[in-house]
């Protein structure tokens, strides 16, 4: 069964970090391209990060370019987010999706409906407050 889990979501205060993972099962990750998204509360939503699946390109929204970090470890079939200086803003839910067109934005927005991706996960709950 073909499947994507994220992991590694919670409670953090404010300045505080996180490190989300996204396991895959059922297919091996090693020609996709990987995005991270997030939907906050009564918001649409948003791409937030995205790693090529030679890992030799990746892309940052603004708003969390400088903070977060995406990699991958192909031999453990897992792409992460590593997410510092958190902030309330961070708060939602982060899903991944896998990519086979391994494509990722050169910059602007990641708008989803523009990518072939074509398996997601379930989300994982970040939420930042004090």
């Amino acid at each position: 069964q073909v499947q994507l889990v994220e992991s590694g979501g919670g409670l953090v205060q404010p300045g505080g970090s996180l490190r989300l993972s996204c396991a895959a099962s059922g297919f091996t990750l090693d020609y996709y391209a990987i995005g991270w998204f997030r939907q906050a509360p009564g918001k649409e939503r948003e791409g937030v990060s995205c790693v090529s699946s030679s890992d030799t390109n990746t892309y940052y929204a603004n708003s969390v370019k400088g903070r977060f970090t995406i990699s991958r470890d192909n031999a453990k079939n897992t792409v992460y987010l590593q997410m510092n200086s958190l902030k309330p803003e961070d708060t939602a839910v982060y899903y991944c999706a896998a990519d086979s067109t391994d494509v990722c934005p050169r910059d602007g927005d990641y708008d989803e409906i523009y990518y072939g991706l074509d398996y997601w996960g379930k989300g994982t709950l970040v939420t930042v407050s004090s």
